[in-house]
């Protein structure tokens, strides 16, 4: 099978990006060719207003450059990870051009609100939802902050659904978690094209032991992310539990002025990805406070495949990752006090969480290995191919 991988880079490199490079190579592992057309947002700064709003909507270069290569070989999918903002929806209509499926990921809900998250001012925002135009978000600024930039995002959305380019361009969807596709769903695109496939780790990282006697964050250190409930709910626990952090991002300060305040807070910026497995299996649980709608959680994956517990926000696709008491523990998205509670619960029962860590390792082995997942993605390309 040959395979047209689409996808725009975000200039800082996040778990979107490295799933869409593990998905690459597990098909090449495979044995199967998977050629690219890739774009970088580090390019952003040299286009001018006017003319990123047009390549937002409609790329010319990217329809040629697709079209070509689809001349150019005998393709049996395009696959768009991400299109936004300079590859643009004009390459799925190249692709229906040459007479090619398309496959098109979802990784945020860029189809259906201007900043991709549905969180605004520091809690969830559903106001662009099912909006044929989402006017919410331009009034509100809500992509980058900037009314201009937001219209153009909002205008790249309404004119593609104008056009139908949802439902009349794309063969098959994506969706990482069955609550994603419940909101796509909710947003106006069609049910029946959309078809769950969540991500995985690939290579097996192993499992770990937990002796380390700590509590892991991993992520963007960013209010969506839930790093000031994290910081809250450390405050509020009876007894100081060491915590480490790995990330950085817009509340670095918080939790640079949080580590002086408290020893026992340790933050540890960016590591490389065995460093941060390295660390998963040592850790006691991980934290995933996060607050926006997330459309999956790979930090928990990989934490279960080193039979790490994870305590998560009880909101969006990680609710339907974590299993309270199973797999992990929830509490309510946005509480320190219940974050505290359940830490203060983890720390309390040690021979459930050891128990946990067993289950959590079961999971990740029946469902987000690369054999399983090659089984599903496969299925997918050879359903869109028929088609």
């Amino acid at each position: 099978m040959r395979i047209l991988s689409i996808h725009n880079y975000y200039q800082i490199r996040g778990g979107e990006d490295e799933s869409c490079r593990a998905e690459k190579s597990l098909m090449r592992e495979m044995g199967h060719l998977v050629d690219e057309y890739e774009k970088d947002n580090i390019t952003i700064p040299s286009y001018q207003n006017l003319q990123l709003a047009a390549q937002t909507i409609w790329s010319q270069e990217s329809y040629r450059a697709v079209r070509k290569k689809l001349q150019r070989h005998c393709y049996d999918v395009v696959h768009v990870q991400n299109s936004f903002p300079l590859i643009s929806p004009s390459v799925y209509y190249a692709a229906q051009a040459e007479g090619v499926p398309v496959i098109q990921t979802i990784r945020n809900y860029r189809l259906l609100c201007p900043n991709a998250l549905f969180f605004r001012q520091g809690k969830v925002c559903e106001d662009c939802l099912n909006k044929a135009v989402p006017l919410p978000g331009i009034i509100h600024g809500c992509y980058r902050n900037n009314r201009l930039a937001s219209g153009i995002t909002a205008g790249m959305i309404s004119i593609h659904r104008l056009l139908k380019t949802w439902d009349r361009k794309i063969d098959k969807y994506i969706a990482l978690t069955y609550f994603a596709r419940d909101k796509l769903i909710q947003g106006g695109l069609p049910g029946e094209k959309i078809i769950v496939k969540p991500n995985f780790v690939n290579p097996d990282p192993g499992i770990g032991f937990g002796k380390g006697q700590f509590a892991l964050y991993v992520g963007r250190l960013s209010v969506e992310k839930g790093l000031d409930t994290l910081m809250a709910a450390w405050e509020k626990l009876r007894y100081p539990f060491p915590l480490s952090i790995v990330g950085d991002g817009p509340l670095s300060e918080l939790v640079l002025e949080k580590t002086k305040e408290a020893p026992h807070i340790t933050w540890l910026g960016r590591k490389s990805i065995d460093e941060v497995h390295q660390l998963m299996g040592e850790a006691s649980f991980l934290v995933f406070p996060s607050k926006w709608y997330e459309t999956f959680g790979r930090v928990a994956i990989e934490a279960f495949a080193k039979g790490t517990p994870v305590i998560a926000s009880k909101i969006g696709a990680i609710a339907e990752l974590v299993e309270h008491k199973k797999t992990g523990l929830q509490f309510q998205s946005g509480s320190p006090q219940d974050l505290a509670e359940q830490v203060e619960w983890a720390l309390a029962h040690p021979e459930e969480m050891q128990q946990m860590r067993l289950t959590v390792r079961q999971e990740f082995e029946a469902k987000y290995t690369a054999k399983i997942n090659y089984k599903q993605l496969i299925e997918i390309y050879r359903m869109a191919a028929n088609n």
